[in-house]
């Protein structure tokens, strides 16, 4: 005879995400969050390159799902746009908010899971969600909702980690205290999930050879993946300590049009428009 095991009840799974990112919001200051930094640093690969394919985001609406601590919705406003910004966590949209005031934009502020949306239909012009979907397990209604929201035409931006290469799971072991138990990397299935939704649904992965990154952090720095969030870390990186980098950069430029080498890939950003 077999035991089964019991499903955790979502609401279980979405008081342990608002309880984690409460924390995370309480303790983190101000002067650490990294506004210009998430969209224009160097290593940020990902936003740079949704970032070309939005355009002029001047009068544009944008929905921000899983906004955490309110970079990208900070930066979309200053680039013009009209941003709502949505968390599970109370403490994170309160965080967002106040930051926002301290930039000079104003902010639409929702608490709300990603899997029960309370924004208008048919009302956005983008969608973006950024290192959210892996934290969500019903995804067939995360991607219903984006549907929902997203006006004729409209079109919503992704990105989030994949699950197959082998340093960053060896991290995701490690980064015990600074990730939640419940989060679940990208997997082919979920982009199929998104095709059923999207028209042109497109995707691009990012970070191969560039990962050597994180084992510079770890390796030489000695920095412990529970002593620094890595994927934070890398935005305080400057073209001056990344000379030895960029080179892989462009080899990543190459890799990541590779069919089967581009899925051991850290993140893939994900597009496509509502028909």
């Amino acid at each position: 005879m077999y035991a089964t095991q019991k499903p955790v009840p979502q609401t279980n799974i979405h008081d342990r995400e608002t309880e984690f990112h409460d924390a995370w919001a309480a303790r983190t200051p101000f002067d650490a969050v990294l506004v210009r930094e998430s969209f224009e640093s160097p290593t940020a690969l990902e936003n740079r390159f949704i970032l070309a394919l939005m355009g002029d985001l001047r009068a544009k609406r944008v929905l921000d799902i899983g906004s955490g601590l309110g970079e990208s919705s900070i930066y979309f406003a200053l680039c013009g746009a009209e941003v709502t910004t949505t968390d599970i966590s109370p403490l994170m949209v309160d965080k967002v908010l106040q930051l926002a005031g301290n930039y000079g934009v104003c902010l639409n502020g929702i608490v709300s899971t990603a899997e029960s949306l309370c924004v208008p239909e048919n009302y956005y012009d983008y969608v973006y969600v950024a290192n959210t979907i892996h934290h969500i397990h019903d995804r067939d209604c995360l991607f219903r909702q984006i549907h929902s929201a997203l006006k004729p035409g409209g079109k919503f931006f992704s990105y989030d980690p994949l699950a197959y290469n082998p340093i960053i799971n060896v991290y995701r072991r490690m980064a015990t205290s600074v990730r939640t138990p419940d989060e679940s990397p990208l997997t082919l299935s979920d982009l199929k999930c998104a095709q059923k939704y999207f028209l042109n649904l497109r995707h691009r992965e990012f970070w191969i050879s560039t990962l050597v990154l994180f084992l510079k952090y770890f390796l030489v720095d000695r920095v412990h993946p529970n002593q620094d969030r890595y994927w934070k870390r890398i935005l305080r990186e400057t073209p001056g300590t990344l000379c030895w980098w960029m080179p892989l950069r462009a080899f990543d430029e190459f890799l990541s049009r590779v069919p089967l080498i581009r899925w051991f890939a850290w993140n893939i950003v994900m597009w496509g428009e509502k028909g």
